[in-house]
C-alpha cells in the first residue's frame, strides 16, 4: 500500500447499498459517474480502490469496488475519503477562468496597493457561492467571496491572488455596513 504525494479529494464513501457490496458515494466531480475515469482511487491510509461498476443514484453515485463483495465489507468503508494524485487531473480541459480548488490553496493574497492579507488556506462551497479562507501570520482565518468583484486576478505561476479589499470584506469602505454588525460597533435596536 502506497500513499500518493499530492492527494486531491474526489469522493467520500457513504452507506452500504443493498447486499452485494455496493456503496453510496458522494463525489466531487462535475459528473458523478466521471469518478470512474480517474483509475485507481486511494484512501488516506494507502489502500487502493478500483471501480468495477458505477451508476447514478440521484444525489450520489452507487459504486461497486473490486474486493468488496458483501454488505459487511461495504459498511466497513463508510466515511472513507477517496483521493487521486493531482497529476491525474486534466489541465487541458480547463477554460481560461476555471481552476482546481487545490491550485488556489497556498496563493498569497494582495491588493492593488501591495498590501498583504495572507494566503489561501482552503476553498469552501456551502451552497451560496464559493468562499476562500485566508490566513495571515498571527491573524485569525477570514472568509472572502470567490467572486469576480472580490478576486480581480489569479496568477497561478506567480503564486498570487489580487483582491479588491472592499469587495472582499477585508477593509471597510467608510460607510455603515447594511447587514449585521460588520464594523464591530454596537447598534441600537430601536425597541425592536
Amino acid at each position: 500500500m502506497s500513499k500518493i504525494e499530492n492527494p486531491i479529494l474526489m469522493a467520500v464513501i457513504g452507506a452500504a447499498q443493498g447486499l452485494r457490496g455496493e456503496v453510496r458515494v458522494k463525489t466531487f466531480t462535475e459528473d458523478p459517474l466521471g469518478l470512474a475515469d480517474y483509475g485507481f482511487l486511494h484512501a488516506a491510509d494507502g489502500r487502493k480502490f478500483e471501480i468495477l461498476d458505477i451508476r447514478d443514484g440521484k444525489t450520489v453515485a452507487i459504486v461497486r469496488f473490486r474486493g468488496v463483495n458483501d454488505r459487511n465489507a461495504a459498511e466497513a468503508l463508510n466515511g472513507t475519503e477517496l483521493f487521486v494524485d493531482r497529476d491525474a487531473l486534466p489541465d487541458d480541459d480547463l477554460e481560461e477562468d476555471e481552476f482546481y480548488y487545490t491550485d488556489l490553496e497556498g496563493l498569497e493574497v494582495y491588493d492593488a496597493e501591495n498590501n498583504h492579507y495572507g494566503a489561501v488556506t482552503a476553498v469552501y462551497d456551502f451552497g451560496a457561492g464559493d468562499l476562500l479562507e485566508l490566513k495571515g501570520p498571527g491573524k485569525r482565518p477570514v472568509l472572502i467571496p470567490f467572486s469576480e468583484a472580490a478576486v480581480l486576478e489569479i496568477d497561478l505561476e506567480g503564486g498570487r491572488l489580487l483582491v479588491d479589499p472592499i469587495a472582499a470584506g477585508l477593509k471597510d469602505d467608510g460607510e455603515e455596513k447594511p447587514y449585521g454588525n460588520a464594523g464591530g460597533k454596537p447598534r441600537p435596536n430601536n425597541g425592536r
